[in-house]
């Protein structure tokens, strides 16, 4: 490879240590932080320096990846990167933020002379472990160049979404995909605990939709977790899912737009959480339909 980059990856939760290892075997000079670094130190074995600190990740990077919980999670590591930031380096923010946050870290680029990427992906554990993501692209035509092999690395695609980063059309894309997503989850789970409830097999009813305008491998998945039991490790977890469809319903607000399904998907998946499943998979969700596990 002859384009090879200093790509800084803070956040090393279930997509950005997979993104760090990708980026590691396309060739790049990967740097690593996580708050809590015993999380982070497993990269080492895949050749990734582990940093103390994010401004101990970030300097002399052509390219800055986060992959944080959320928009303030980012900002404030970002912030605690600042002092070694190179200005003209890249930013591409793949935090699922909302469209608010959004805005506050754009600003922080310009504040610190980066070219920033609104750049959240579509995909979980499995297709980020295979460098299968989709990328949802904001920003500069003449920055591409440069977090194009980033982007290469991690995922199967990349689709832009507009040319100025700070505006969150790739942010807005991706909550409407979530969107269905949560959703989706939350009618696999339902359709679950109904078929118990009733005493109907789950098998009963996937061989009445089969090959249908109804059955979708989606469902198939996620009912498939729940059924064997292989909720851990996550996929997608059941806190990351509920703090994903909060933005959804508050995007939704400020656009003057109820979501009642994604606020109800929200209050089951925060449901739970509470029953003690917020780190494995959203399809957990399925145990918010009884008052204790089933």
């Amino acid at each position: 490879m002859t384009d090879k980059l200093t790509v800084s990856v803070l956040g090393t939760g279930i997509m950005g240590a997979a993104m760090a290892r990708n980026l590691a075997r396309a060739g790049h000079d990967v740097r690593a932080w996580n708050r809590t670094r015993a999380k982070a130190e497993p990269l080492t074995a895949d050749g990734i320096t582990v940093a103390d600190t994010p401004a101990d990740a970030v300097r002399d990077a052509d390219v800055v990846l986060t992959m944080l919980y959320d928009g303030p999670a980012a900002l404030e590591t970002m912030r605690e990167a600042a002092p070694a930031l190179r200005a003209g380096a890249a930013w591409a923010q793949s935090t699922t933020a909302g469209i608010e946050a959004i805005g506050d870290l754009a600003a922080f680029a310009r504040e610190h002379d980066l070219v920033f990427f609104d750049a959240p992906v579509l995909g979980t554990r499995q297709p980020a472990e295979e460098g299968r993501l989709t990328v949802l692209a904001a920003g500069p035509e003449a920055g591409r160049p440069v977090v194009a092999p980033v982007f290469d690395a991690v995922g199967a695609r990349t689709v832009w979404t507009g040319e100025d980063g700070g505006a969150g059309s790739a942010t807005r894309l991706k909550l409407v995909a979530n969107s269905w997503v949560i959703a989706a989850t939350a009618a696999a789970g339902e359709v679950l605990a109904l078929s118990r409830s009733l005493d109907v097999d789950p098998d009963a009813f996937f061989a009445l939709i089969e090959g249908g305008p109804l059955d979708m491998g989606y469902l198939r998945a996620k009912a498939g977790l729940v059924l064997e039991g292989r909720l851990s490790p996550p996929q997608f977890a059941v806190a990351t899912a509920a703090k994903d469809a909060r933005l959804i319903v508050e995007a939704g607000r400020r656009s003057g737009v109820r979501l009642d399904v994604a606020a109800a998907s929200a209050e089951r998946l925060e449901r739970a959480a509470a029953q003690g499943h917020a780190d494995e998979d959203m399809a957990a969700a399925y145990f918010a339909s009884f008052e204790e596990d089933a």
